[in-house]
């Protein structure tokens, strides 16, 4: 079984939601950042994923859970085999996750973009294109 916010007794949401914490800069020279400009979001103001955000954010920090369930299993000398399958399983979660929101992108983003005209689509369906080809790759 993974580690999740009922393991630890919902704590681990309840310190989230009370010390909201900021993403630590990202000091890697392969990564790269995402900008929200007007030209990539909706016309409405809304993502795709706004009316499922808090099932994402669940989601997001049962995945996290299984991330820090992967720390204690090395400080705890857990045999190999045994973190390549938390491995898997939180890898797995991460995918299911993305590809959630990008049938959300697709059926708000694109969408929306395709009553705005031709060259709106086009350009969306080039962005969801890249975004597919970098899911990939991972």
């Amino acid at each position: 079984m993974t580690s999740t916010d009922a393991d630890t007794g919902g704590s681990t949401a309840a310190a989230a939601a009370d010390h909201p914490r900021k993403p630590a800069p990202d000091t890697r020279s392969d990564v790269q950042t995402v900008t929200h400009t007007a030209e990539t979001s909706p016309s409405a103001g809304k993502h795709g994923y706004a009316q499922q955000k808090d099932a994402h954010i669940k989601r997001l920090r049962r995945i996290e859970g299984q991330i820090r369930g992967l720390q204690r299993m090395l400080e705890e000398d857990v045999y190999c085999i045994d973190i390549l399958t938390q491995v898997s399983a939180s890898t797995k979660g991460l995918q299911s996750f993305g590809l959630q929101l990008l049938e959300e992108h697709l059926r708000h983003c694109v969408a929306d973009a395709a009553v705005q005209g031709p060259e709106a689509i086009d350009a969306k369906v080039q962005e969801a294109t890249k975004a597919i080809e970098r899911m990939l790759r991972t």
